[in-house]
């Protein structure tokens, strides 16, 4: 195998320092109505959630479905320094995804749900990379 891919589609609340997320085989609207539906079954009974993402096609979709406690505010085109989650990219790599070279398909997923699990086990590492200034004004 020389080539092999897996995406997470994760989403923080860094006032909680909660995460969700999911590791998936594609970037696709399906794959992303998925994610969505996950995120929306974290969110606290009551709570609305606003979902920061920047314009991929996946994420703005018109065939992508919303559900009804989750607003989705897409940011500026070729500005990932808005969105608190590009951190949390940059930390899995630097801490637990770089660097390796992977047996197959099924390492490739096992390392990064283990990267996931790591993160979401520390709230406070969400919240410290997440909490922006402007985003509790």
């Amino acid at each position: 195998m020389r080539t092999a891919s897996t995406y997470i589609f994760g989403a923080i609340c860094p006032a909680e320092g909660k995460a969700a997320g999911l590791v998936l085989p594609r970037c696709t609207t399906e794959a992303m109505t998925l994610h969505l539906a996950e995120i929306s079954q974290a969110v606290a009974p009551g709570a609305h959630a606003v979902l920061l993402l920047d314009q991929a096609g996946w994420h703005v979709s018109r065939k992508l479905q919303v559900p009804s406690n989750i607003t989705l505010l897409p940011l500026p085109a070729k500005a990932p320094e808005l969105n608190p989650v590009e951190n949390i990219w940059q930390y899995l790599r630097e801490n637990w995804l770089s660097n390796r070279v992977f047996t197959s398909y099924t390492d490739i997923l096992d390392h990064c749900c283990a990267a996931w699990n790591k993160l979401v086990a520390q709230p406070w590492t969400i919240m410290s990379i997440g909490l922006r200034d402007w985003a509790n004004a």
